[in-house]
């Protein structure tokens, strides 16, 4: 689109607060998720899992299982493709398909507590449990390793024989449990701390921590008699799914369809899959479809939640608060399988700031926990607790306005980050003013509570997508989107066709495909739908528009470069025609006469996403009796580029900073001395509620919109979960009168810092 339809003045959809497409069919229970979906002859899936921690699996015996009555079908990992190898696009990276396997179903050991290692499908709930009982499983139980320095240490008992650290020279001889070292950095690191006129440092840890989605995760799946398959489920990415069952499987592509529910929360968390092979497995053993819907407290042991981390930060500055230096290491919990997100926490620490000399070591390190899985800008949280409360004890040292601190080191455009990138389009020191100037900053701090500050930084990134834009014969428009809607995207892609098209919003539908009725598209996953599938939207539409000046043209029979598109109808500028416009309806009415269907379909590879940034303030005061800490006041600033729909974009600033507090002060999974997990359900792992939190304030900065989206659009999803932690910290560290570094900050472990203070 030209760049005049970047100016927001001429924009009449886009900005608006149109009412949510979805919003009737969820609050009146028609919504169909995941769980929701029944087919003739389905059978009950259920799941046998490990009860410890580190296992071998001697024998698995499903005879007695298999003869019981009402039983169809009995699976355990002997039933995938062992042999599976490759990689698949997953949530922010690739995951090994070998590993996502094991994961499924264990083969040869059990790994965690809840770890599957076979699958039942019955007639009914009840009989499936009996199987389930039925199942022998013989284990050697191992030593087990919980925690991640622990897991480091020389004496831990190893998961995998065959893991070898990459990225150190020479290769390992032994196999560890760390399975990735992480360099990077920039400058002269300790020349720059030889020269410093103050430094500071700390010693930071995080506990694992779950997404929390509200709807478990669950699928129907049914193997054809002809090899065709069709797969339901509550997933945040279609193709994913199928490319993952079809590698486990050994299936082609094309013999699976993939149709993706309603998702009742993702978070990064449905961008794997769990239970979508073990279903399709059962249901190839016996002809019939299969459901498999997790418990909540399966969901706990066995989905992923993100990394525990522990990290040390050391930083360097001038007495004028220039920030000259900075040397950290992080080390990331895993889960029973490699790939946390350290790689990402390295990436994004600083990415905030301008520091010439940089020097950060990661370490991914998997022990005994499930799986670790994408959280909402995976790694980054956990990084910039650790460097947002150097930075707040840096400012504090040397008399500092802590929003001060940051303009004074922020980065702006042009600027390099230390993974190689430049700076673009980059509102990160303007979101700071405003929020500097925000009322809530303003406001003088009331007796007995204190204020936090904090930073933030996401990617945000764009890739492939895929989208089509179909014209009714009445002239309404259905827009076909490739990527499942977990943050409101149905909205935002019919806002962007409209305002293209020049409808009225109640004019276009969007509806999200199966696998088998749009081309690819990557997950619904960092940040990226807005941009890279908002703009294949846009292309549509945009073919679509010059499709019906075609059809204008012939009809008047003149020259197309002289019919314009304007409000929704085709104008003639050409003087010797004295011709009405012709309105999407007239045309499309007439569409059989003129050409046929009118209908485009676009597939990109998305580049130029523009990164997110953000930046939180936090009231809040503790009960110095019970250590119980209550957030009074709370505003959230982003640099968002241009928000498509205003209320969308405010809701994921407030959902990422409720989630980000429950993160800072309650939530985290809390192991026994046996590797089991003590808090496996909503009653002991403590999320924040309603009455939990206050009113959450929303800055939308809108100074810089994104020159490469049509729109001027930035991703918003991620960002908002990444300041929160060290906002919080940094307010209950001022209360308690030391330093806190280690989360969550329970009400016992605030009552015992101010006790020993």
């Amino acid at each position: 689109m030209s760049d005049g339809n970047q100016g927001g003045s001429k924009l009449k959809v886009v900005g608006q607060r149109p009412v949510r497409p979805d919003g009737v069919d969820k609050v009146t229970g028609r919504a169909m998720f995941g769980a929701d979906f029944h087919l003739p002859g389905m059978l009950t899936g259920r799941i046998k899992r490990s009860p410890h921690a580190h296992a071998r699996i001697i024998r698995i015996d499903t005879s007695a299982a298999e003869a019981l009555a009402g039983v169809k079908a009995v699976a355990t990992g002997a039933d995938f493709d062992t042999g599976a190898g490759g990689e698949v696009e997953a949530g922010e990276g690739a995951t090994a398909v070998k590993e996502v396997a094991a994961n499924c179903l264990a083969m040869g050991k059990a790994l965690y507590q809840g770890h599957a290692v076979a699958a039942v499908a019955a007639t009914s709930p009840e009989i499936a449990a009996e199987a389930l009982d039925l199942i022998e499983v013989t284990y050697e139980v191992l030593p087990h390793v919980i925690d991640v320095e622990e897991a480091i240490a020389a004496n831990a008992p190893v998961l995998h024989d065959d893991l070898f650290t990459t990225g150190v020279t020479p290769k390992p001889a032994k196999p560890s449990n760390v399975a990735v070292k992480t360099v990077m950095g920039r400058g002269d690191v300790p020349g720059a701390f030889a020269a410093a006129d103050v430094t500071v440092e700390g010693h930071y840890s995080t506990a694992a921590v779950h997404q929390g989605y509200i709807e478990p995760h669950a699928c129907v799946a049914s193997f054809g008699a002809d090899g065709q398959s069709v797969v339901w489920c509550s997933s945040q990415g279609q193709f994913l799914v199928r490319a993952l069952c079809a590698k486990i499987l050994n299936m082609p592509l094309s013999d699976i369809k993939v149709i993706p529910a309603e998702i009742g929360g993702g978070f990064g968390g449905k961008t794997t899959v769990y239970l979508e092979p073990v279903a399709l497995a059962l249901s190839r053993k016996c002809g019939r479809p299969v459901k498999i819907v997790m418990s909540r407290e399966e969901v706990f042991l066995a989905s992923g939640p993100t990394s525990g981390a522990v990290m040390d930060i050391k930083l360097a500055a001038t007495e004028a608060g220039k920030i000259t230096a900075a040397e950290m290491t992080l080390k990331y919990q895993a889960g029973a399988f490699p790939g946390s997100p350290v790689h990402l926490g390295c990436m994004t620490a600083f990415a905030c700031y301008d520091v010439e000399n940089l020097a950060l070591t990661g370490y991914d390190v998997v022990s005994n926990r499930p799986k670790v899985a994408a959280y909402r800008a995976p790694g980054a949280p956990m990084a910039a607790f650790a460097v947002e409360s150097a930075i707040d004890d840096l400012a504090k040292k040397l008399g500092m306005d802590p929003i001060d601190i940051r303009i004074l080191n922020g980065v702006r455009d042009g600027m390099k980050t230390v993974y190689g990138a430049t700076v673009r389009s980059c509102a990160f020191v303007e979101m700071l003013e405003q929020l500097k100037a925000h009322p809530h900053y303003q406001t003088p701090v009331a007796a007995g509570q204190a204020r936090g500050v904090a930073a933030g930084f996401w990617f945000n990134i764009g890739g492939e997508s895929s989208a089509a834009v179909h014209v009714d014969e009445d002239g309404g428009v259905t827009v076909v989107s490739s990527n499942p809607d977990i943050g409101g995207s149905r909205a935002s892609m019919a806002m962007m066709a409209a305002e293209v098209l020049g409808l009225p919003i109640e004019k276009v539908r969007c509806t999200v495909a199966d696998t088998t009725s749009i081309g690819f598209s990557g997950s619904t996953g960092g940040s990226r739908v807005t941009f890279a599938t908002g703009m294949a939207v846009c292309q549509a539409a945009e073919k679509v528009v010059v499709d019906l000046k075609r059809r204008a043209a012939a009809t008047w029979e003149c020259d197309i470069a002289n019919v314009e598109w304007r409000d929704g109808a085709a104008v003639c500028t050409d003087p010797a025609k004295d011709v009405k416009p012709l309105s999407m309806k007239a045309l499309a009415s007439k569409s059989a006469k003129t050409g046929g269907p009118i209908a485009s379909e676009v597939s990109i590879n998305a580049q130029g996403a523009a990164a997110g940034y953000g930046a939180h303030i936090c009231d809040l005061q503790i009960d110095r009796e019970t250590g119980r800490t209550t957030v009074v006041r709370y505003t959230a600033a982003q640099d968002v580029g241009r928000a498509i729909h205003p209320s969308y974009v405010e809701g994921q600033l407030q959902g990422g900073a409720a989630q980000g507090v429950g993160w800072a002060l309650n939530e985290e999974y809390v192991y026994g001395p046996k590797g089991t997990l003590d808090n496996a359900s909503f009653l002991d792992y403590r999320m924040p509620v309603a009455s939990d939190l206050p009113m959450i304030d929303t800055i939308l900065v809108e100074t810089k919109p994104n020159p490469r989206h049509p729109f001027g659009a930035k991703g918003v999803g991620e960002v908002p979960i990444v300041p929160p932690l060290a906002a919080v910290a940094n307010a209950v560290s001022q209360i308690v009168g030391k330093r806190m570094t280690s989360l969550p900050l329970s009400p016992a472990r605030v009552l015992a810092a101010m006790e020993e203070k």
